[in-house]
């Protein structure tokens, strides 16, 4: 895991190791930057495969032909490093930088379909003087780019874009205005008025200050239930969750979890427990709050004590003090977007301590609500099979009923927020639960000389992720907006800023491409069954974990 920056642009070696230094946090081991003409590419490394100067970035092949700048861990490097030997290749270094270079000199972008792992990368081509940049499947790490007419710049960070002072610091509204909706900013736009976001699975390439493609090399695999049984569904599903959790242990460095005391963090702590021969360090928050907060939110941590003790494994519980405001400043400063959720700040807490203790890696249970159900809005779309059949006329009037209720405790609130939408059309109707505030209200927030320039449909990032889908499963439909927006554009940002920001990186078993495949082939009901979220998983896990 790795800090990367650079440019096709006229700016000098200061500028250049200033959009290096601003990101040092993100690798800590080792920086330094190559400059080609006008092509800038700065490196910062944190050392977890391969720990000798071997596997430094930038980094060329051996016939200088290209010079590649990356960010993450390629999984299945081992193999794919095999099949390059085959060919003639031969390496310097026993990391998979080098042959994720390789590969790229080998195959071109065709690469990107080979490869199993989480990436951020950027390779300067001396063949076609072309520049490419690219983001991994899932969209775990973070790539942003800014176009202009000063030239073409990339980074894992904003703040190094802005640093290279060719970029202007201006608000985008309506970033700005989808962020106060949803609690994120769905799609390609960042608060930052011209600094996009690389998208999940995509690369660019440049030529000449031109973007000359911007393309999708993979997509989510559409919905296509089996007729497997049970027992088959949940052996198979075992199965590839474990060679996840194995494959994604590969690591130089201790290898940590966290341990929140839920289904999923549980779940990928035990199988990283059985994965290994020494006893795993897990990570847990102490919130000190009641058993259930205002919000009908439990406290996780005595799950998490349970956890740990049934596997024996040593638990490390950062408390949450109240003077944890104090971090705030800082978790903007590193999170570079809006963001409502706290739970950024308690990655931060655990991924501090993990660092601490020398543990540079942290496997995470984060996806297992995208890809197998679990948030409340998957129990609420289900049930909408019982009223979406009446006539618009009757749905009004279910919805001023239900608004009467909004006063009324937890309980009330979820009523009044499920049926909020009901008039509306199925698809704006699914599209409404991922609402946090009414569009229409936040709108009148802005003065009028900026509420006049928001002239935008709100949904279109969203609308377009949904036309990609052919299922009209209405659970699959939620999970594929899920997958794409709530997990890319929201908890996988705020989890690398957060971790990133004290030099720790996150793994994700759950998103991986082969149980993608295989979770697509799970009918919808073993996931949602009525009331029950997650429910294949969750006999998956009795295997590993206590039945409570």
């Amino acid at each position: 895991m790795c800090g990367i920056t650079g440019c096709i642009a006229d700016i000098n070696t200061e500028t250049l190791q200033k959009m290096t230094d601003v990101i040092s946090h993100r690798g800590p081991d080792f920086k330094s930057v190559e400059s080609i003409g006008n092509v800038h590419l700065g490196h910062t490394r944190l050392s977890i495969v391969d720990l000798n100067n071997a596997s430094n970035q930038p980094l060329w092949d051996k016939h200088q032909t290209a010079c590649i700048v990356f960010n993450g861990e390629i999984y299945n490097f081992l193999e794919l490093k095999e099949d390059l030997m085959h060919k003639g290749y031969e390496f310097q270094s026993s990391g998979d930088t080098e042959v994720l270079l390789n590969m790229y000199i080998e195959y071109g972008v065709s690469m990107f379909t080979k490869i199993n792992g989480i990436f951020a990368l950027a390779i300067w081509d001396t063949r076609t003087n072309e520049l490419v940049i690219a983001k991994d499947h899932f969209g775990v790490k973070p790539l942003y780019y800014a176009h202009n007419e000063e030239g073409f710049f990339f980074s894992s960070e904003i703040k190094s874009i802005l640093y290279s002072k060719k970029v202007k610091k201006e608000v985008c509204l309506s970033s700005l205005y989808r962020s106060l909706i949803f609690m994120w900013s769905p799609g390609e736009e960042t608060i930052f008025e011209g600094i996009k976001k690389v998208l999940p699975a995509h690369y660019l390439i440049v030529k000449e200050n031109m973007v000359i493609q911007n393309k999708c090399y993979w997509k989510w695999p559409n919905y296509n239930p089996s007729d497997k049984s049970v027992s088959e569904i949940k052996e198979q599903l075992s199965k590839t969750l474990q060679d996840s959790v194995k494959n994604q242990m590969i690591s130089d460095v201790p290898v940590g979890t966290f341990l929140s005391g839920g289904l999923d963090s549980s779940l990928i702590t035990a199988m990283a427990d059985k994965a290994t021969n020494k006893k795993i360090e897990s990570f847990t928050i102490d919130t000190d709050s009641d058993k259930t907060d205002g919000d009908g939110f439990v406290n996780d941590l005595p799950y998490a004590k349970e956890a740990a003790d049934s596997l024996s494994i040593p638990l490390n519980i950062v408390k949450a003090k109240p003077d944890i405001i104090k971090s705030l400043p800082k978790m903007v400063y590193h999170l570079e977007e809006l963001q409502s959720d706290p739970a950024g700040i308690n990655v931060m807490m655990i991924s501090e301590l993990a660092r601490k203790k020398g543990i540079k890696v942290l496997l995470s249970g984060t996806g297992g609500d995208d890809v197998f159900t679990g948030y409340r809005r998957h129990f609420a779309v289900g049930i909408e099979k019982y009223w979406d059949f009446l006539p618009v006329f009757f749905r009004r009037i279910i919805k001023k009923i239900s608004s009467k209720f909004i006063n009324f405790g937890v309980l009330g609130r979820r009523v009044a927020k499920a049926f909020y939408y009901a008039d509306l059309n199925e698809d704006e109707r699914l599209l409404g639960y991922f609402y946090w505030m009414d569009p229409a209200l936040v709108k009148d927030l802005f003065v009028k000389e900026a509420a006049d320039k928001i002239n935008i449909n709100i949904m279109s990032p969203l609308k377009n992720s949904l036309n990609d889908i052919s299922t009209k499963n209405k659970t699959e439909r939620m999970l594929h907006i899920e997958r794409m927006h709530f997990l890319a554009d929201h908890n996988l940002a705020y989890t690398d800023k957060m971790s990133m920001a004290h030099g720790v990186e996150v793994r994700v078993p759950f998103l991986d491409v082969e149980l993608a495949e295989v979770a697509s082939r799970i009918n919808s009901k073993f996931k949602q069954k009525h009331k029950e979220g997650k429910w294949i998983l969750k006999k998956v896990a009795e295997k590993y974990l206590p039945k409570n």
